[in-house]
């Protein structure tokens, strides 16, 4: 059994800084959003494709300087801001699977994250980016996943993983994997954990500690059984 995790709201509680930046910037763009928004509708895509959907949405472009910025500064704001998870310690400790970490963030960023977090060296060399594998793909796309799967040697229908956004729990079903959604970092949204299982997810967890004992039963879990 594998334990795929996603890095950013469910390890490291930067989702909530990404959005805030991201949110600031969209709105001196002239499309106004809250942080809370950009959690809730957005969570789990990179930068590039948020401000995507945003000039779709107003209908016309957005500055690329205006990307650049916001991709600066929110590695300025996790630099000095990153920390991990309430638990993520505690629960690695108890969880005797192999396990590694699959996310759409550039890998200079996750490194970085990570190691703020100080969470880096409990997975080092299994921390995937998803803009390293193929042709970067990101989540929703299953590319990261499988290419997980394939250098720790796992099927994935032996692998599980824990994602905070619809991106991320899409893309791992679409890979043939197991999902328990994570709802108990600081960007979680009425409504996220109803969400995270219309995507797909088998359960959610709302505290890491509960995630050993979930893992535990979902690897005893078969479709044949239901």
């Amino acid at each position: 059994m594998l334990v795929i995790f996603d890095c950013d709201g469910v390890l490291v509680d930067s989702e909530i800084i990404a959005a805030r930046v991201d949110a600031e910037i969209l709105t001196e763009a002239g499309y106004p959003i809250t942080a809370e928004e950009v959690a809730h509708r957005f969570a789990g895509l990179t930068t590039e494709r948020i401000f995507e959907i945003a000039a779709e949405e107003l209908g016309r472009g957005i500055p690329d300087a205006l990307v650049r910025r916001a991709e600066e500064e929110t590695d300025s704001r996790l630099e000095r801001e990153a920390v991990p998870v309430r638990g993520a310690d505690a629960m690695l400790d108890r969880l005797d699977w192999p396990r590694c970490i699959c996310s759409n963030s550039r890998p200079e960023r996750l490194r970085m994250t990570l190691e703020v977090a100080g969470l880096y060296e409990r997975f080092r060399p299994y921390v995937f980016s998803a803009r390293d594998v193929g042709d970067g793909r990101g989540k929703p796309a299953p590319d990261v996943f499988l290419h997980a799967a394939a250098v720790l040697e796992t099927d994935p229908a032996d692998a599980i993983v824990v994602e905070d956004s619809v991106s991320g729990v899409a893309g791992a079903v679409a890979a043939g994997m197991r999902v328990i959604g994570f709802v108990g970092a600081s960007h979680s949204w009425p409504g996220h954990s109803e969400a995270l299982m219309d995507a797909g997810a088998l359960t959610v967890v709302r505290r890491l500690s509960e995630l050993p004992a979930t893992v535990e039963a979902l690897s005893e879990w078969s479709p044949d059984l239901v």
